[in-house]
């Protein structure tokens, strides 16, 4: 069995460590000085990724799986509480993605020890981690003077505990450098939610726990200043999901579908894969100078005040 890869910790990212590349002239005149290059359909080529809760099937996660591997990832580990649908979609992925190694890990997300498992296991393996997609997440239907206190840690638990870990085991991975990765960096994602950045959006725990995502992101991106790795949260609004199903399987038993989503001005709801795009582009190295953000993908919605069809402020 051959001899894991060597690999070693570095403090500065290579912006910090070299002169920027000096870009090719048009007639004298200076190009455009590029960081991440052309990617072309490769955005997050020989990538090592890992991505909590993958196991939907109508999920983020899964969504996103599909982008990086579209995208050339080396290896993408598929990690979630239940497994029902793990093997699926490691066949999936598989079949039309077979350049891209696929691994499936069932865990819960929000257990020190299991994360901090499935990150040596990638770097043993591979020699690096790029890529700690933090998606696993539930929600709550109680308000919150019906809620116990025993339920409410349990949203957090699960929702902000699991991104602190995630954080907490794939920075010091990433910090790790070998001769395929000569710096240090990486990109951390967590799934928030539109629910914490403004009210009325999720119930109080959920909003609560979404809430803490974000600074969490953000304070972690300061003290990782200097190493390349780079932390944000992405914001979905109401996207369908397994998390949202009840609300639209009672819409379309209603026959009021097509009111999902009225309150954006792009008045729908959105799909997975509109996430996982973004997902993506805060993955690969296109993203570079994008860092301790909230990015909110929602149609709209959390940028104005309620919008009523038909009426302008």
């Amino acid at each position: 069995m051959p001899s894991p890869p060597k690999v070693k910790q570095q403090a500065m990212s290579k912006e910090l460590s070299e002169p920027l590349p000096e870009p090719e002239t048009f007639e004298g005149m200076q190009g455009i000085r590029s960081i991440a290059g052309d990617l072309g359909n490769q955005r997050v080529k020989g990538k090592v990724i890992i991505v909590t809760g993958a196991n939907s099937v109508i999920g983020i996660g899964r969504a996103s799986a599909h982008q990086f591997a579209r995208q050339g990832a080396l290896a993408i580990y598929l990690c979630d509480f239940s497994n029902s649908h793990l093997d699926l979609h490691k066949r999936e992925l598989n079949t039309l993605y077979p350049s891209t190694d696929i691994h499936t890990r069932q865990f819960d997300a929000a257990d020190e020890a299991a994360v901090e498992a499935v990150v040596h296991e990638a770097v043993e393996k591979y020699g690096r981690l790029d890529v700690f997609f933090a998606n696993a997440g539930i929600s709550s239907s109680r308000v919150f003077w019906e809620e116990t206190a025993t339920n409410f840690m349990n949203v957090l638990r699960t929702n902000t505990l699991s991104v602190f870990l995630a954080a907490k085991h794939a920075s010091r991975a990433m910090l790790k450098t070998s001769e395929q990765k000569p710096y240090p960096g990486g990109s951390i994602i967590a799934t928030a939610s539109v629910a914490g950045l403004r009210s009325n959006a999720g119930p109080t725990d959920y909003s609560a726990s979404k809430a803490a995502v974000i600074s969490l992101v953000q304070t972690c991106a300061y003290q990782l200043a200097g190493t390349g790795i780079r932390c944000n949260a992405v914001c979905p609004g109401l996207i369908e999901t397994g998390m949202t199903r009840i609300t639209y399987d009672a819409a379309r038993k209603r026959g009021s579908e097509k009111k999902i989503g009225q309150l954006n001005p792009l008045q729908r709801g959105g799909q997975p894969d509109e996430i996982a795009r973004a997902v993506l582009f805060l993955a690969s190295d296109e993203s570079s100078y994008v860092n301790a953000q909230a990015w909110a993908v929602d149609g709209g919605l959390s940028g104005g005040l309620p919008f009523v069809p038909g009426k302008l402020a």
